[in-house]
């Protein structure tokens, strides 16, 4: 089986905007039969700032890529127990990061799934792959 990956909100957001780059990867994933998922946090994430913003335009996108890409979300204790440790160790060395941050990641770990981020904080959670596609150059 090919790559796996897991779109962080940030992803998303940019997937919203007319952003040539990551289209053309997406493609390239899709091409090579590798997978992409979105997690229930970033969906929850994505769809409540459209909402409130009333970006209706955007929330049409949203639906469209929902549609497209598998959900994965926390709905068992593995994903919990993973999260509750990546909590545990970044208090530890004090570098503490929002919940919905350390839910993601956790569901990545937890699935063998590359985390997509523009996010950079995600390094520093031991276990977890993460890819870059906003400054990612083509070729």
């Amino acid at each position: 089986m090919g790559k796996q990956y897991l779109l962080d909100t940030n992803i998303i957001s940019a997937m919203l905007k007319p952003s040539q780059h990551i289209w053309k990867k997406i493609q390239d994933v899709i091409v090579a039969d590798e997978k992409i998922f979105i997690s229930t946090i970033s969906y929850y994430e994505t769809k409540r700032g459209l909402l409130a913003t009333q970006a209706t335009t955007k929330l049409q996108r949203f639906d469209y890529i929902r549609q497209k890409y598998e959900m994965v979300g926390i709905d068992n204790e593995s994903v919990l127990d993973t999260a509750s440790e990546i909590y545990a160790t970044l208090k530890k060395c004090g570098q503490p990061l929002p919940d919905a941050d350390i839910l993601i990641a956790a569901m990545a770990k937890t699935y063998d799934l590359i985390l997509v981020t523009d996010d950079n904080h995600f390094e520093r959670m031991e276990g977890v792959r993460v890819e870059n596609w906003v400054v990612m150059q083509s070729g």
